[in-house]
């Protein structure tokens, strides 16, 4: 229980960010955005690790609903595909390696907070709020010649080790700049995923304490408006 309660604070935080209107707005906007993952995997016992880079790519809607004194208040609501994982470091002067790839639909709600000029111009924006996602598929790769039995004991479960929790949830954090123009809206942003839950069963009796995906994403994007009152 006691992990779930950052995950319901943050949901608690992006649903009253618009709830009390200062000076109204009704709109709202469809969108579309891709760009490159970076990521690592949060595991106890350690592994040495790269970061291993893949894509993320979806849709969005947001609905801006006040103007807070210079504050814009919106709620977004996304679905993307997003490729996570880890690259294991081996730190030796070999071409042998170990990575794998996990293959997500995600599902983000943010507070969208933003500074700037309406309804055209630059505006700086944070989004903050919780994610799920669900395991649609994962691989692995064996890179050169080498026995598992060479690897530390402490982290030899870890290959070809089933995905046994397909479900995750956790926190999401962006900055960036929209530019608002009467083509549509553009917009780049770097984003954080922390996660919460754990790919692996992490008992007692279990080989891993914890192993949570973690993700940095470089995402640029494009949005119109469906109505603007």
């Amino acid at each position: 229980m006691k992990k779930f309660i950052p995950f319901i604070a943050i949901l608690f935080l992006s649903l009253n960010a618009y709830a009390q209107i200062e000076s109204p707005r009704n709109i709202l906007e469809i969108g579309v955005a891709g760009g490159l993952n970076m990521s690592k995997m949060d595991v106890q016992p350690t592994i040495r690790q790269n970061l291993l880079n893949g894509i993320n790519g979806g849709l969005s809607i947001r609905y801006t609903s006040e103007k807070y004194f210079k504050m814009i208040c919106a709620a977004q609501l996304e679905v993307n595909f997003s490729q996570r994982g880890w690259d294991e470091d081996f730190d030796d002067e070999t071409k042998n390696g170990y990575s794998r790839t996990l293959n997500y639909i995600e599902i983000p709600f943010f507070a969208h907070l933003a500074f700037g000029k309406e309804p055209r111009g630059v505006q700086f924006f944070i989004n903050l709020g919780p994610q799920i996602g669900f395991l649609i598929s994962d691989s692995e790769d064996y890179k050169g010649e080498w026995a598992i039995e060479s690897r530390p004991s402490t982290i030899q479960p870890i290959y070809g080790k089933e995905i046994q929790n397909k479900f995750e949830y956790g926190i999401a954090g962006g900055l960036g700049l929209e530019l608002k123009t009467k083509a549509g809206n553009f917009f780049i942003e770097g984003r954080y995923y922390y996660g919460l839950s754990d790919i692996f069963s992490n008992s007692k009796t279990d080989d891993f304490g914890r192993s949570a995906n973690t993700t940095i994403y470089a995402r640029l994007g494009y949005s119109i408006p469906i109505f603007n009152k």
